[in-house]
């Protein structure tokens, strides 16, 4: 005989079945290596080079290395200035990871688990950086002619691709899974 709260809900997806499927550990895998690579470059970046001394790299007609502090979100906004505004982007980046870890638990689709992969793996980057320094180290700044990209990191740039990953297997992945 089953509780209700052994039940399922219909808008509630059914737990992972017991052992990591192989899609969530896909993604388990894919954050962990995310969150290495980006506090790899950063440490390199801060304390091998020292670019924050050495002054900007220029590397390719479009693409440079440059020291940004960023103490806001993503693309600079929301700049916070105080301990308690770093704080709160500490606490707020720490509950969606955690959040998103428990939907990469339930994650069926390899599509999905890559997404919520990619964007753990540079939520939890960001957030030793927070907690680190008080500023998120940016690094990579592309440009051409007068047209200049966002400084940002490897981190960053993981967010990003999930996001978009995670819309795009929203739109159609799911949509394909429904009609098999």
């Amino acid at each position: 005989m089953s509780t209700p709260s052994d039940t399922p809900s219909a808008d509630m997806p059914a737990a992972a079945p017991t052992g990591a499927s192989s899609a969530t550990r896909l993604g388990a895998v894919l954050a962990g290596g995310i969150f290495v690579a980006d506090q790899i470059s950063k440490l390199w970046i801060l304390f091998w080079i020292r670019l924050e001394d050495t002054g900007p790299w220029v590397l390719t007609p479009f693409l440079e290395f440059v020291m940004v502090w960023n103490r806001g979100i993503s693309y600079g906004l929301f700049q916070q200035t105080s301990d308690l505004g770093r704080w709160s982007l500490v606490v707020l980046s720490i509950a969606a990871s955690v959040w998103l870890s428990l939907w990469l638990r339930r994650a069926s689709r390899r599509g999905e688990a890559i997404a919520l992969g990619l964007i753990i793996g540079g939520a939890l980057g960001n957030v030793i950086d927070r907690i680190a320094y008080g500023a998120v180290a940016d690094f990579v700044h592309l440009h051409w002619g007068e047209w200049s990209w966002y400084v940002f990191n490897i981190a960053d740039a993981a967010i990003v691709v999930g996001v978009l990953a995670l819309m795009y297997d929203a739109v159609f992945e799911e949509r394909a899974a429904k009609k098999g």
